[in-house]
């Protein structure tokens, strides 16, 4: 032990505030040294495990404190890619995923047990092991796909699903193994584990969603939600331990159960992936570089071997998958370096199998020692394979991530070299509904366009009293921490003014709003004129897209948005703009969108969500005098948007003004947004947004409107 005598500091290092503060500044430090040499943040960490670890300088030791966030950081991986999976191209990339992950299981335990029998001259149960730790991986490169913003990319999508298939079957394949090694392997063994992961799996993917939405819609404490969910995440990985599965299986499918219930917008989701990149995930990786030993290279030649022979087998028999991948599939040759990048990163299932496979014993030798089905050689060859896959996946995610991420924003460059903004007013009274106006105006956004969020409060110039301002900047100062919590910048402003409506309408004009947020009480009631005579003035004076929000549970609670459309409303001026903020709330929430309209207006949704990876339903819907037909389909956890029309314009009919009484009445348990599209010709306001869209004032076909939508989609997609 070496003693530093000045600082009473003994290495390795038993001081638990000085081992935390030390790892601190490695991930504080480590990716900003590399990153001069553009080695991936995720190579630097992995790296910086292993010089401080027990086989390196010994500065501290990989004690339980390391495993513990380690295993944390790893289940945080799963279930963040669980969580960020776009669950319409999830399910449309199934049978891709399925595909994939049958490649990039069968390749590598084919090749992985032609090299153990042939070329380590091991037996075919170790060989067969051995070729499943092959087969596995973990996703320890997703952070690197997270940060490039193309989680939604299908190659990862599709590679996450392979994920999980390979990695059931490669654990499959070491019960089985190690079952017939150890004579376990009985009638009963299979009828446990069907039974078992049946289990499981219903508690988790239907009983997680129910009690997710039960808790998220009675409690709204930030801390507690957050708490909430790892809770959720780290019950589900015990009870696929307790199915004989891995805990990575389990905080997957967490991730998928819960997915609906936290939009990438939210602010629960930007707390869950700061924690995990800040803290658990750099963790995992420097607990991961600990595990290197380099020593055992200077003395053992059969490790050597071994270790070179597994590296080779490991990387070809991942990268073959995502060749065939990217020719089956049609894939670009980045999309195919960013499957290849994903899944050749080897580390918890690879680590969880040679430690089974090594505490195995099998027999001794005349000498007494033990025979193992995984020999020590394996062990260490394991650790080093370990590290140079997740090298080699690190500058390959990064490399196809970049690839992938440019060709993105060439795509929506060259869509129009114009800069257009999304300009969202919020105009506030209510103290009680501002987080929830907020988080509408953050889930209609586009995450790519650029936004421009302001909230308003407006105090008549001749009001006397002292704690109006007071009142105004409590309102404000609330909206911007909300939009915070969501990681968007919140502009505000506090006006005099007249008129309340006339200080929205010159709000508008001045910052150039494309679209006007308003809000009712929650167990609001809607009156004949929807808000009074405030929200009616503010429409007959403001052109923009307009939507009325009366919320009745939080928006990450809801399953679908049944939206209504009146007749001729493909002829209204902003017909494409008020479906974009539809597409991008089913988008932002992974939510199902299901339209009533008729024919003409679904013959254009029809023809444009055909090519958009969003969960939509369509329904036509003719009659207008028997409204209360929705009421039929609506359910408990829907929110119902009624597209509205303002006086004189092509959509209005006689029947809107039966909608207050209506939704009061038969919709007062669910949420309700009324939708006015953009209009011309009201007020004096001159509407920017229209000069920024070739066309977009002239849809005398449905094929002018469709291309008019095309753009705005690639735009905001």
């Amino acid at each position: 032990m070496l003693n530093l005598n000045i600082l009473s500091v003994t290495l390795p290092l038993t001081n638990p505030v000085l081992i935390f503060s030390v790892i601190l500044f490695i991930i504080l430090f480590a990716p900003l040294v590399l990153h001069r040499f553009k080695i991936p943040d995720i190579v630097g960490l992995i790296i910086a495990g292993a010089l401080i670890g027990p086989y390196g300088l010994h500065i501290m030791d990989r004690d339980s404190s390391i495993v513990l966030f380690g295993t944390v950081g790893l289940l945080y991986i799963m279930f963040v890619a669980g969580l960020e999976i776009d669950m319409a191209d999830f399910k449309k990339n199934s049978k891709r995923s399925l595909i994939f992950g049958l490649y990039t299981f069968f390749i590598p335990m084919i090749l992985g047990t032609f090299a153990g029998v042939y070329l380590l001259d091991f037996s075919y149960p170790t060989s067969i092991l051995l070729a499943s730790m092959f087969a596995s991986h973990t996703l320890v490169t997703y952070p690197i796909v997270s940060k490039y913003g193309i989680t939604k990319n299908r190659a990862v999508n599709v590679t996450i699903g392979g994920t999980v298939v390979t990695c059931l079957l490669a654990l499959l394949v070491l019960a089985v193994i190690v079952g017939m090694s150890t004579g376990e392997l009985t009638q009963g063994f299979w009828i446990r584990l069907g039974v078992s992961t049946l289990v499981f799996a219903f508690i988790v993917l239907w009983g997680f969603p129910f009690v997710g939405r039960w808790y998220f819609k009675r409690y709204d404490d930030r801390v507690g939600q957050f708490i909430f969910v790892l809770g959720l995440v780290f019950f589900a990985s015990f009870l696929a331990e307790a199915a004989g599965l891995e805990a990575i299986i389990g905080a997957f499918l967490a991730g998928l159960a819960l997915n609906r219930l936290i939009p990438n917008t939210s602010a629960l989701m930007n707390r869950i992936e700061f924690v995990g990149n800040a803290l658990f995930i750099p963790f995992f990786l420097i607990g991961v570089g600990m595990l290197v030993n380099f020593h055992v290279f200077l003395y053992d030649l059969t490790t050597i071997w071994v270790a070179v022979i597994m590296c080779v087998v490991a990387t070809v028999s991942k990268f073959i998958p995502a060749w065939l991948a990217q020719k089956n599939f049609r894939f670009t040759a980045s999309e195919r370096t960013l499957i290849f990048g994903l899944s050749n990163a080897q580390a918890a299932a690879t680590l969880a199998a040679v430690l089974v496979g090594y505490n195995v014993i099998l027999g001794t030798t005349p000498e007494g020692e033990p025979i193992r089905l995984l020999n020590e050689s394996v062990l260490n060859g394991t650790i080093v394979m370990i590290l140079v896959t997740c090298i080699i996946a690190s500058f390959a995610t990064q490399k196809g991530a970049q690839e992938v991420a440019l060709a993105e924003f060439a795509e929506d460059e060259s869509v129009d070299s114009e800069e257009v903004e999304d300009r969202i007013l919020i105009p506030l009274s209510n103290i009680e509904n501002v987080e929830e106006l907020v988080s509408l105006a953050v889930t209609i956004k586009s995450k790519k366009a650029k936004a421009v969020m302001t909230a308003l409060n407006v105090i008549q110039a001749d009001e006397g009293d002292s704690m109006a301002e007071k009142k105004a900047n409590l309102l404000l100062e609330k909206a911007t921490k909300a939009a915070a919590a969501t990681d968007n910048e919140l502009v505000t402003s506090l006006r005099y003014d007249e008129d309340i409506v006339n200080g929205i309408k010159n709000a508008t004009k001045e910052h150039k709003i494309t679209d006007i947020v308003l809000g009712l009480r929650k167990e609001g009631v809607i009156s004949d004129t929807f808000l009074g005579n405030l929200t009616d003035r503010v429409l007959s004076k403001c052109a923009t897209t307009t939507l009325v929000y009366r919320p009745a549970q939080p928006l990450s609670t809801i399953k679908r948005y049944v939206v209504v459309v009146p007749f001729r409303a493909e002829r209204e001026i902003g017909f494409p703009y008020w479906v974009i903020r539809v597409w991008n709330m089913a988008k932002n929430s992974n939510s199902k969108i299901v339209f009533y309209a008729d024919t003409a207006v679904l013959n254009v949704l029809q023809d444009i969500h055909a090519k958009h990876h969003i969960e939509v339903e369509f329904n036509e819907f003719n009659n207008w005098d028997d409204f209360l037909i929705i009421s039929r389909d609506i359910k408990e956890n829907d929110a119902l948007m009624i597209v509205m029309s303002r006086r004189n314009y092509p959509s209005y009919l006689r029947n809107m003004t039966m909608i207050p009484t209506y939704l009061n009445k038969y919709f007062c348990k669910n949420s309700c947004i009324l939708v006015y599209p953009m209009q011309i010709g009201i007020g004096e306001q001159e509407l920017g947004a229209l000069k920024s869209i070739p066309h977009a004032d002239s849809h005398d076909s449905l094929d002018d409107l469709a291309d008019v939508l095309r753009g705005l989609f690639k735009r905001n997609k």
